[in-house]
């Protein structure tokens, strides 16, 4: 590794970015609860966000190989990330529930919401390992130094 600052800067962005589509939705709900007095919870915010958690996840992956640490984790997180949400709208697309030619009920619902369970369940283990990443990155880097 050439330059150990990119590598932990890197490493702890790509784990931030990851950690806001997963955060925002109780931060916003939270705070719709302090202004208004009713908690909202946005269930699809993850995927609205999800632009985010691809920069983060291009970032920690990067940084999982470089650093030959949380590689497994990092990547199989991100492809069943990548599998389930991509799942996820071609079965709204093959259902007819992108389009709107369906009400959102019944399997077909149930089928999408699912994919979107296991998208953000992916996502949170992406986020622990972009910790365990980062952990490892800043103590390997202070371990050298010493």
């Amino acid at each position: 590794m050439k330059n150990p600052m990119v590598i932990k800067v890197l490493s702890a962005l790509g784990t931030v970015l990851v950690w806001i589509p997963l955060l925002a939705p109780v931060f916003f709900g939270l705070a719709g609860l302090a202004m208004s007095g009713e908690f909202n919870f946005d269930f699809l915010m993850p995927a609205e966000f999800g632009f985010l958690a691809i920069a983060g996840a291009v970032m920690l992956i990067v940084v999982a190989i470089l650093a030959h640490s949380q590689v497994k984790l990092i990547g199989g997180s991100i492809g069943v990330a990548v599998v389930a949400i991509v799942g996820g709208q071609v079965i709204a697309s093959v259902t007819g529930l992108a389009s709107g030619d369906i009400e959102p009920t019944g399997w077909q619902w149930a089928l999408v919401v699912a994919s979107l369970g296991v998208y953000i369940l992916a996502l949170a283990a992406l986020g622990v390992g972009g910790a365990l990443l980062s952990r490892d990155v800043f103590r390997a880097r202070a371990g050298e130094a010493a």
